[in-house]
């Protein structure tokens, strides 16, 4: 199914439990109006070689590059995903210092047929947003913020004993209830397994 569109843009604060690092999701809070949003991942890889060939060949998550564009990033929102800090004037200070908090990343694509695909990485920290000016000419060209960040496996596991780094729910899809899809922004979803004994 072809998406059409990107929009509903969020991030939920992470609380990490000190004793295990198991995350706890805030509220989800509106991000940005989107323009784009690309996600890149990257597998660890190792091949086992035997009797002359390749044998056994195992893959893993190690992280996934996300890129956002957005129509702006307001002042707290970049405080808060940065670790940049807002002086008593308003201006947004930025320092070699500063490190984001790990925060959750919602969004949502329209695919054809009028259905959506649910999107939330558990565990993203960015860094400070790429900015691109330039000058007024002839025509009219907007210029708008892109901001990075590093999705990771989450540290909390599911009922099966697994580390998710992204859920995806698709609308219409096999075993998919309209609940779900209706309150995909109210929180941050949580796997739905049964647990194993």
């Amino acid at each position: 199914m072809a998406t059409v569109g990107l929009d509903k843009l969020f991030y939920a604060p992470i609380t990490e439990n000190e004793e295990t690092g198991e995350e706890t999701y805030g509220e989800p809070v509106f991000l940005a109006k989107a323009i784009s949003a690309g996600l890149s991942v990257e597998l660890a890889e190792a091949v086992l070689y035997a009797d002359d060939a390749a044998d056994e060949i195992v893959r893993e998550f190690k992280n996934a590059k996300l890129s956002l564009g957005v129509k702006d990033l307001g002042t707290a929102q970049s405080a808060k995903l940065t670790g940049a800090r807002v002086d008593g004037n308003g201006a947004l200070i930025s320092a070699s210092e500063d490190g984001g908090d790990y925060v959750a990343v919602g969004f949502r694509a329209k695919a054809t047929g009028n259905k959506y695909r649910l999107y939330w990485l558990y565990r993203v920290k960015f860094a400070v947003p790429s900015i691109t000016l330039q000058t007024k000419g002839d025509s009219i060209n907007f210029q708008t913020p892109t901001i990075e960040g590093t999705a990771l496996r989450r540290n909390k596991p599911d009922a099966q004993g697994k580390h998710p780094w992204m859920a995806e729910l698709r609308e219409g899809g096999t075993g998919v209830k309209k609940a779900d899809v209706d309150g995909w922004f109210d929180e941050v979803y949580e796997p739905g397994f049964e647990t194993t004994e």
